[in-house]
């Protein structure tokens, strides 16, 4: 089941992220998936909670959305979407199309928790004290 590895390198990325962020957890990840992709959404999400354990995303849920499948027209030169078992092109029907999209998966965006710390905790108190 290649869906782990791809979990497995995906916490890496989440983790190198988190730590640059300096955040204490990760609360969701986002990702976009193309159904040209080689990976099976349901089973990413399976794999998902085996490879997010023990990190700091422990917790963390994991939200998925479906990419479209576009191609670029050599002979109109439109992009328009197509379905994965049928490339052609959707505006004048010519098959000698380009993929554009629709065969990777992208982290779209992770959402973090940050934890203030005594300091700064302190230096607000103070500052609404102040006020």
């Amino acid at each position: 089941m290649h869906e782990l590895a791809i979990c497995q390198a995906l916490m890496e990325q989440v983790e190198r992220i988190a730590h640059e962020e300096q955040a204490d957890h990760v609360l969701t990840i986002h990702l976009a998936i193309g159904p040209l992709s080689g990976v099976e959404p349901r089973l990413l999400e399976q794999a998902f909670y085996i490879a997010r354990a023990g990190s700091i995303a422990a917790s963390a849920e994991l939200v998925t959305e479906s990419m479209p499948v576009q191609v670029n027209c050599s002979q109109c030169g439109q992009l328009s979407n197509a379905l994965p078992s049928r490339l052609v092109c959707g505006h004048c029907g010519d098959w000698r199309t380009r993929l554009v999209s629709g065969d990777e998966m992208n982290l779209l965006h992770i959402e973090l928790v940050r934890q203030a710390t005594e300091e700064a905790s302190e230096s607000r108190v103070e500052q609404q004290q102040f006020n």
